[in-house]
C-alpha cells in the first residue's frame, strides 16, 4: 500500500513540526479569521427580531391571545433571522492573515463601518424575508384555528 506522506520518518515530534510547516507555508492563502458576534450583540438580535415578528404579525390581526403556539413561533423565527445575519457577517468579513498582519492606518474604524454596512443589509435582508413569508403564516393559523 502507497503512503500519502512523505514527512520525516521517526517520532511523532518532527512529523508534527514538518506538517505544522507545511500548514504555515500555505497560510496567506488558507487561513483566516471570522467576525462573529456573541454575547450582549446576539441578544440585542434576538430581541429585535422578536419584537419584528410580532409587530408585523399584529399587523395582520395575528395575537398571542388568538394562538398560543405563537410564542414559540415568534421565538423560533426570531432566532433564525438573527441566525441568518450572524451567518451573513461571519461569511463577509474573513480576513486572511496576511491582511490582518499588514493592515495599517486605523483598520479598527474602517471595520466598524464596514461591519455596520453588513449589519444593516443583512438584517434588512432577513425582515424582508420573513415578511415575503408571512402570508403562508396567516393560512397556517386560520387553518389551525379551523380545525381547534
Amino acid at each position: 500500500m502507497a503512503t500519502f506522506w512523505d514527512g520525516p520518518k521517526g517520532g511523532e515530534e518532527p512529523a508534527a513540526a514538518a506538517l505544522a510547516s507545511q500548514i504555515l507555508s500555505h497560510a496567506d492563502r488558507d487561513v483566516t479569521f471570522m467576525v462573529h458576534l456573541v454575547g450582549e450583540s446576539q441578544n440585542l438580535l434576538v430581541r429585535h427580531f422578536v419584537v419584528f415578528v410580532e409587530s408585523e404579525l399584529a399587523k395582520r390581526g395575528i395575537s398571542y391571545g388568538a394562538h398560543p403556539l405563537l410564542r414559540p413561533f415568534i421565538e423560533t423565527h426570531a432566532r433564525e433571522l438573527t441566525d441568518f445575519v450572524l451567518q451573513g457577517i461571519g461569511l463577509r468579513h474573513q480576513f486572511g492573515l496576511q491582511a490582518l498582519e499588514t493592515m495599517a492606518g486605523d483598520p479598527s474604524r474602517l471595520l466598524r463601518v464596514d461591519l455596520w454596512d453588513s449589519l444593516q443589509s443583512h438584517i434588512g435582508d432577513a425582515q424582508r424575508q420573513f415578511v415575503s413569508g408571512i402570508g403562508g403564516l396567516q393560512r397556517i393559523l386560520v387553518q389551525i384555528g379551523t380545525d381547534a
